[in-house]
């Protein structure tokens, strides 16, 4: 059976994890206007789709300028026309070391230097851990894990002064799922070199911060051919489990992960969980 985690296409085999479908929020207008991002520029991996294309509209119509990245050329032409003028689209596969190379080529050449990245790339394929295959273990860490490393590290040297960085964590670092083995170690893997890449940044006073989604809405739930009946499952599921009884939307993620790269300056090596407040363990009133 598939899904969706943290907007990305995943096989469940029967395993409870984190899906993807819900009521969206507005996005809140009132906290930026056209100039909000005036000037600014940004990179941002996994940026076609879910997540990251919001991160990328909301910058863009606040003044920014961005590069997203993909591997789907239906995507990446979608996100173009949907981003329009300020925003440059990039084929890039996170896994692979010199695509990672030549998008620090393309960066350099499109943008100059960069005020934001955001490491949102990622891949999951839940099955009970005796089941995983060498296969899937090294795909899982090799987008997850180290795509993540390798892209900040090529990165770094054109991210300006000051600027910073932002990861794509996970509920599942530390939430004990069966079947999500893989998927939490590499995304456990990506908690731990937000905090040392911090710590080697803070020279160059460049914040490196991470969000950790929950079960979060997209338009697709990241389902590819998921019947209607899939995804309104999955989101009574994810409604039932989130203690505010509902999903939240890729522009409430778009939103914090923004937070984190612009307004929360004295802030570094941080998590933010955006998930309803389903990581607090916290418990909603019986009858409420």
């Amino acid at each position: 059976m598939t899904t969706s985690f943290l907007g990305e296409p995943v096989e469940t085999s029967g395993y409870p994890v984190f899906a993807n479908c819900a009521p969206t929020q507005p996005i809140r207008e009132d906290l930026m206007s056209t100039s909000t991002y005036a000037g600014k520029k940004a990179l941002i991996t996994g940026g076609t789709i879910g997540m990251g294309l919001a991160t990328a509209k909301i910058f863009v119509d606040g003044g920014g300028e961005v590069i997203v990245t993909g591997r789907n050329r239906k995507n990446l032409e979608a996100a173009q026309t949907e981003l329009g003028a300020s925003a440059h689209v990039a084929r890039s596969d996170t896994a692979v070391l010199a695509d990672i190379e030549q998008l620090g080529t393309i960066v350099e050449e499109k943008l100059g230097q960069i005020d934001f990245l955001f490491i949102n790339a990622g891949f999951a394929q839940p099955g009970p851990f005796g089941h995983v295959t060498e296969e899937l273990f090294d795909n899982t860490f090799n987008v997850n894990a180290k795509g993540a490393f390798f892209t900040a590290q090529r990165l770094a040297p054109v991210l300006k002064d000051g600027g910073s960085i932002v990861f794509t964590t996970s509920i599942a670092n530390d939430s004990g799922n069966p079947g999500m083995g893989p998927y939490a170690g590499a995304k456990a893997a990506v908690r731990a070199f937000t905090k040392v890449i911090a710590a080697e940044l803070l020279p160059r006073n460049i914040r490196v911060n991470a969000v950790s989604p929950g079960f979060i809405h997209t338009p697709t739930a990241g389902i590819t051919g998921a019947s209607p009946e899939m995804l309104q499952a999955f989101e009574k599921i994810g409604d039932q489990l989130t203690p505010m009884q509902r999903h939240g939307s890729s522009e409430e993620v778009a939103q914090a992960v923004l937070f984190l790269a612009f307004d929360a300056t004295f802030t570094t090596g941080e998590e933010l969980n955006v998930d309803g407040g389903l990581g607090q363990r916290i418990n909603r009133p019986q009858g409420q």
